[in-house]
């Protein structure tokens, strides 16, 4: 029996197949569902929940997500999870919400905290939803991992500790987190064990319950008495109406290989299939991997598909058809043919996790979950941090407190796949908020484009164009950057070291044989199993 869930007496003939994920013990959890003979999506539960525990600066049941499904049926979903804004506004003077500033390296970025920032929380109802609807072990097998390990600890990674360290102004923003993860007065160092007692017996309550106690019992009831109380938004009614949506993906095409990822009222799935668009007008691999000409196509196409976004697309993000019309030959002719001009005028860290995963049935799935940062309350006695999805301004575009009422938060989440005769090929995503989409962008072209092995394209240096600022990692060989062979004459950040401000593109790969590979991005101390 694994370590892992050591009560389990429940066993069928394992099932063959390979997750990647953020933390060891997060794909851990996944692979030993799979070895119970569970398939792909009791695999990615059970990692989702562990990584509630692991990874708990990047993702919570009190936060939100989507998960992108193919089964080996062929049926295509995109499980909406995400968080929705509150049904009423109130005077925004009369909300615990202000600012922290959170410093991770060669950048820095600020955030609103508090009360007043969480928006009504889906991963509870989703992976309860997703479970019920494509799962086949029983969910109290599923949860026994993140039980176990709220219970007894997980280790704190390197990765772990830096999020401790530059989130350190949410972290210690109440007593409730300090006690998390800061136990014995300091915040938690690698190797340390980080165990949250309370959300054990939370989780085992749930599983006992069902996700309406999270939604309407006692849980429910002391979210809305502290948001009353202490100057939030949530009400009954909020928790009560959440739904969690099936959407039909949105399906495009690169170079003769399908793609599905996140369609609107989200953003990040719609502004990747625009990007890939541009870039396939283009003979990368001639181009050869990290030259100046790649890297300058690759500015561009990040400059044009920031520039098109602006053009009316964020206002429109909850109409009908909204991204066919983004889509079509007529618009993305209009920004193609400046592709490959050198000087056209036209007018973050993310706190988020990724899980990937396929088996050997032909099921394959892409989950990316958030908290945010973070509004740094934790539902007393549950180990539960809410999130602070209103006080994200990549999430915000028209400004704080302007959020529309009872409408999905849109996001830059994007979990896709690709595949090739309608078999599972790349599963893959990230977290890092405006990162995601250039990073998920990179790596397809990596693997498609320049052939790479998974390993190689996970890990190799990656940039970012955004706001007349070029980031580069480190390790483009021999790389002359002259600013008149770039779309901009403005600043180039190189940076020292791989960082996590480039997302964390857990990735699985699918041959043409049948094998499966996958690597977990460095950047964020990525796992398989």
């Amino acid at each position: 029996m694994s370590a892992i869930a050591p009560q389990t007496t429940f066993h069928e003939q394992t099932t063959q197949g390979r997750i990647a994920a953020g933390h060891p013990k997060t794909a851990a959890a996944g692979a030993e569902m799979l070895r119970l003979g569970g398939n792909v999506f009791d695999a990615v539960v059970a990692a989702v929940l562990t990584a509630c525990v692991a990874e708990s600066t990047l993702t919570s049941l009190g936060g939100g997500g989507f998960l992108l499904a193919h089964t080996a049926q062929g049926e295509d979903i995109l499980f909406d999870f995400f968080t929705q804004t509150p049904r009423v506004k109130k005077d925004p003077t009369q909300v615990n919400f202000y600012p922290v500033r959170v410093d991770f390296g060669s950048a820095a970025q600020e955030f609103h905290i508090g009360l007043g920032s969480i928006a009504v929380p889906g991963t509870c109802g989703g992976l309860f939803h997703v479970h019920r609807r494509l799962g086949r072990l029983p969910f109290r097998i599923v949860a026994e991992p993140a039980i176990h390990f709220a219970k007894t600890g997980a280790p704190i990674t390197e990765f772990q500790a830096f999020c401790f360290r530059i989130l350190q102004p949410i972290m210690l923003a109440s007593p409730e987190m300090q006690q998390i993860c800061a136990p014995h007065g300091k915040l938690l160092q690698p190797g340390e064990i980080m165990a949250i007692p309370a959300m054990a017996d939370t989780l085992s309550y749930l599983v006992e319950q069902g996700p309406r106690a999270f939604y309407e019992g006692e849980i429910a009831q002391q979210i809305v008495q502290d948001c009353e109380t202490q100057g939030g938004y949530l009400t009954l009614e909020d928790l009560r109406h959440y739904q969690v949506i099936e959407r039909s993906p949105l399906c495009t095409t690169y170079r003769g290989n399908q793609l599905l990822t996140n369609p609107p009222p989200s953003s990040g799935g719609t502004l990747i299939a625009f990007a890939l668009k541009l870039l396939e007008q283009v003979d990368v691999r001639g181009l050869g991997f990290g030259s100046t000409a790649h890297l300058r196509l690759l500015a561009n196409v990040m400059r044009l598909t920031n520039a098109a976004r602006a053009d009316g697309y964020d206002a429109q993000l909850y109409e009908a058809g909204v991204s066919d019309r983004f889509l079509s030959p007529e618009h993305l002719n209009h920004y193609a043919q400046n592709l490959t001009l050198p000087n056209l005028p036209l007018n973050k860290w993310g706190s988020t996790t990724h899980i990937s995963a396929i088996d050997a049935e032909g099921n394959a799935a892409s989950v990316t979950s958030s908290n945010g940062e973070g509004s740094s309350y934790v539902i007393p006695n549950t180990g539960i941090m809410l999130n602070n999805m209103l006080g994200e301004a990549d999430l915000h575009p028209g400004g704080f407190h302007q959020w529309q009422p009872d409408v999905r938060i849109s996001s830059m989440m994007a979990p896709t796949l690709v595949l090739r005769d309608r078999r599972p090929e790349i599963v893959l995503g990230s977290g890092g908020s405006n990162r995601i989409r250039t990073a998920i962008l990179q790596v397809i072209s990596n693997i498609l484009d320049f052939e790479m092995p998974v390993e190689e394209a996970v890990n190799s240096p990656r940039v970012h164009w955004e706001n007349q600022v070029f980031n580069l990692e480190p390790g483009f060989l021999g790389l002359e950057i002259d600013r008149s062979q770039f779309p901009f004459d403005q600043e180039v950040i190189f940076w020292d070291a791989p960082n996590m401000f480039f997302g964390g593109v857990h990735t699985v790969l699918q041959d043409a044989a049948g094998n499966i590979t996958g690597s977990g991005d460095q950047r964020r101390s990525g796992a398989i199993a």
